[in-house]
């Protein structure tokens, strides 16, 4: 059994020595389940399925780019085909090689809109246009969440936007499908990243007549931000806690402090196209007091050696546009560090309990009923396995088309 080990400096009774003792100390994910030959293979098998799924989606959008100059519409529509492509993707890659059991639940503004179906999956009904903020732990709660969008009625995973640092946009393949998707990439210099989230959010708010447009001619968007800007670890905790202390305000233990300048810009930005602002408090089982999911669940544990969080918590609130301060920038920033103050008391009584606190009027809208569930506890997968192959069925599709056009330009000139 592998464990990590807790080391502690003793004194010896021969003198001038030290002596280390030991102690084990078990990991929150368990026992490596996987030996190195395994997860050779298991890398081997991940990496030929990331590579051929990354490079069908984007050839098929390659594919895809002369409908921006034909019709803007399809085009747009079109690209979320392919990222509904990407969801599917990251959601088989987490079922396949790192099944992740998934508790979600939330509080009473969120009652009525989370399910529980008859074969135990989860479908939300969140609205087809939201803004979302969650805290950042490590660093695939992007996946979760793109998960969750696959997960509502209607789907969203189509038409998910992220907020990314721009490094990732160099990355070769996945860099390129991420700026297909609309994605915003951020310098983290507001000089810089304004006029660009400004051209983003111009597009997302502009009204068209295409086959994604609903009633009011907006189409379908979830926007993900994460106002902490990095994930929680103990450098990013000790940054936070020192700019708290300089600036005289709040410090927390789970969290960190919330910048809100790119999201009081994006809200007011998307003010009078977007209704609910939907929060999610995201934890992760077995992480002990005082130490950082980054630490314990890299993707290496988590998608090679077999070890990943026992649990993943999603706890859901809504908050009507309306009724948050974007009138006033000082006071939008005490608004949502009002919010980050509820996250860390969610997850202190997660550290203390293991679970959110929860209402029984949330799940199926069953208030007032007794026996109604306060949780729904299911896992990342898909809905039918077929979905897979819609990974691959428009590649296949040109494919098809190419070896017809070409079979008939062979028996026009006699060939065959």
């Amino acid at each position: 059994m592998e464990t990590e080990i807790r080391q502690r400096v003793k004194s010896s009774p021969v003198s001038g020595i030290v002596l280390v003792d030991e102690e084990p100390k078990g990991h929150p994910g368990g026992e490596i389940k996987h030996g190195a030959a395994t997860q050779v293979l298991r890398f081997m098998l991940f990496i030929t399925y990331f590579m051929s799924c990354c490079c069908s989606i984007v050839a098929t959008q390659l594919f895809g780019v002369p409908l921006y100059w034909l019709n803007r519409d399809l085009y747009y529509a079109y690209m979320a085909l392919t990222k509904q492509s990407f969801g599917i993707f990251v959601t088989t890659l987490t079922q396949w090689w790192a099944p992740t059991p998934v508790r979600v639940s939330g509080d009473a503004s969120v009652a009525g809109k989370i399910k529980k179906t008859a074969d135990g999956r989860v479908e939300l009904e969140f609205p087809g246009r939201v803004v979302l903020i969650g805290n950042h732990q490590i660093y695939s709660d992007w996946l979760y969440f793109w998960w969750a969008a696959y997960t509502n009625r209607p789907q969203m995973h189509g038409h998910i936007y992220i907020i990314l640092k721009e490094s990732l946009s160099y990355v070769p393949v996945i860099g390129w499908g991420m700026r297909f998707y609309g994605f915003v990439f951020m310098s983290r210099k507001m000089a810089i990243d304004q006029p660009r989230l400004a051209y983003r959010l111009q597009k997302l708010k502009t009204v068209h007549s295409g086959p994604m447009s609903g009633t009011s001619g907006l189409d379908p968007m979830w926007l993900l931000l994460f106002p902490e800007g990095t994930n929680l670890s103990a450098n990013t905790r000790k940054k936070s806690a020192a700019w708290a202390q300089k600036q005289g305000i709040k410090d927390f233990q789970h969290v960190l402090l919330p910048r809100s300048t790119g999201t009081f810009f994006c809200l007011n930005e998307l003010k009078g196209t977007v209704d609910y602002v939907y929060d999610c408090t995201v934890a992760y089982g077995g992480i002990p007091r005082g130490e950082y999911g980054q630490d314990l669940y890299s993707l290496r544990g988590m998608y090679l050696q077999g070890r990943p969080p026992p649990s993943v918590n999603m706890y859901w609130r809504r908050f009507a546009v309306d009724d948050i301060p974007l009138d006033d920038h000082e006071k939008f920033d005490s608004w949502l560090r009002e919010r980050w103050h509820e996250k860390d008391l969610f997850l202190e009584h997660f550290v203390e309990h293991g679970s959110f606190p929860t209402d029984k009027a949330t799940v199926n809208g069953t208030s007032n009923v007794a026996t109604a569930d306060e949780v729904v506890e299911t896992e990342v997968k898909l809905g039918h396995w077929y979905e897979v192959f819609n990974i691959f069925i428009m590649l296949a599709a040109f494919a098809l088309v190419a070896n017809v056009l070409a079979r008939i330009w062979n028996k026009t000139l006699g060939r065959e």
